[in-house]
């Protein structure tokens, strides 16, 4: 995250950013705001913390709304549906099968091509990504088919 986070500051990368789409789960969002968010949280700022100190037992500092773009978490762009209390959709002794992921992966593009913004970072899961792509690209040239089919 560290790595990202100054690879897209020096790169002036963060500043081209509209929106910032996580997906709802932990640890996609403590990695959009470590990569995507402000500086170093400080008590007396006129704005909200995006993280507070230590979320989810990450020992890290809080993380300041300042100077970043908005953030969405959007339940479209999560891994497999996992067992959860609060988790509506997971369905009980039924693991979400890959064509369901991929088809939710196919909702989530085409809300995105809905949205005004023009730049959107889009922070969510290996497994979702591989799905969903998989299910593009049969028009492209079978390098590029391959390159966006690997797991």
């Amino acid at each position: 995250v560290d790595n990202l986070r100054k690879h897209i500051r020096t790169s002036g990368l963060v500043s081209k950013i509209d929106l910032v789409i996580t997906s709802p789960l932990l640890r996609t969002i403590q990695t959009a705001v470590g990569v995507f968010g402000g500086e170093e949280y400080v008590d007396g700022v006129q704005a909200p913390p995006l993280m507070v100190s230590n979320a989810g037992n990450s020992n890290h500092a809080a993380i300041s709304s300042l100077s970043c773009p908005p953030f969405v978490a959007v339940e479209l762009c999560r891994e497999h549906l996992i067992e959860n209390d609060d988790d509506i959709l997971w369905k009980p002794d039924i693991r979400e099968p890959t064509e369901e992921v991929a088809n939710r992966g196919k909702k989530f593009i085409n809300w995105l091509w809905t949205r005004k913004e023009k730049e959107i970072a889009v922070v969510t899961h290996s497994g979702f990504l591989v799905h969903t792509l998989r299910m593009f690209g049969n028009d492209c040239d079978p390098i590029v088919k391959e390159e966006i089919s690997r797991p």
